[in-house]
């Protein structure tokens, strides 16, 4: 928990600077080229000029500080990450800014910073922050997943054979040589056959 609340502040400081970024230039743009006056659809391009600045700002900001833990080797693929994620949030932001300036028709300064730069960036803000912790910046990255079918994976599984232990052979034990058969004497009695010793 206590790390959790440590990203979450990061992240707000680093959304600080970016929320400057961001509603300076939705301003400037909306106030001179972007004026609704001249372009229609002024406001609504001076936010995505806007929103793609402050989420650089934002991407530097979690990728080096906020979330710098867990970055992974892979910047590609984690700027692609972080870029679908911020235009889902750049989304959520122009939707609330859409609805209140177009349907609702609250359409003076104040009511196009309430909608997109309060309600849109609080809405977004929420949004970022949970698909950056569990998906672009997750500490379980790269971590193999659990089988779907463990059972069939595991008979597919390659078997590794050990290799053949030595065969020992037992000592073969002597030959016992086989004895002469006995001679009978005179008197009926069985006397045992001398057998001579062989030298080998």
């Amino acid at each position: 928990m206590r790390k959790l609340l440590l990203q979450f502040t990061r992240f707000g400081l680093v959304g600080g600077v970016g929320l400057l970024v961001d509603f300076g230039v939705f301003n400037l743009l909306r106030a001179t080229v972007f004026d609704p006056a001249s372009i229609h659809e002024g406001p609504v391009f001076a936010k995505i000029i806007s929103t793609v600045l402050a989420i650089i700002v934002n991407w530097i900001g979690n990728r080096f500080w906020t979330f710098r833990e867990h970055r992974g080797p892979q910047l590609l693929r984690e700027g692609i990450e972080f870029g679908i994620v911020s235009v889902g949030g750049l989304l959520i932001g122009l939707f609330c800014l859409f609805i209140s300036h177009y349907v609702l028709g609250f359409t003076s300064l104040l009511a196009d910073n309430i909608s997109s730069n309060v309600i849109g960036l609080a809405l977004g803000t929420a949004f970022r922050f949970a698909l950056y912790r569990l998906w672009v910046f997750s500490p379980r990255r790269g971590e193999p997943k659990p089988a779907l079918f463990p059972e069939v994976e595991a008979r597919e599984a390659p078997v590794v054979e050990a290799p053949d232990a030595p065969v020992v052979t037992a000592p073969t034990p002597p030959t016992a040589r086989p004895s002469r058969p006995s001679r009978r004497t005179a008197g009926g009695a069985t006397a045992p056959t001398a057998v001579a010793p062989r030298s080998d």
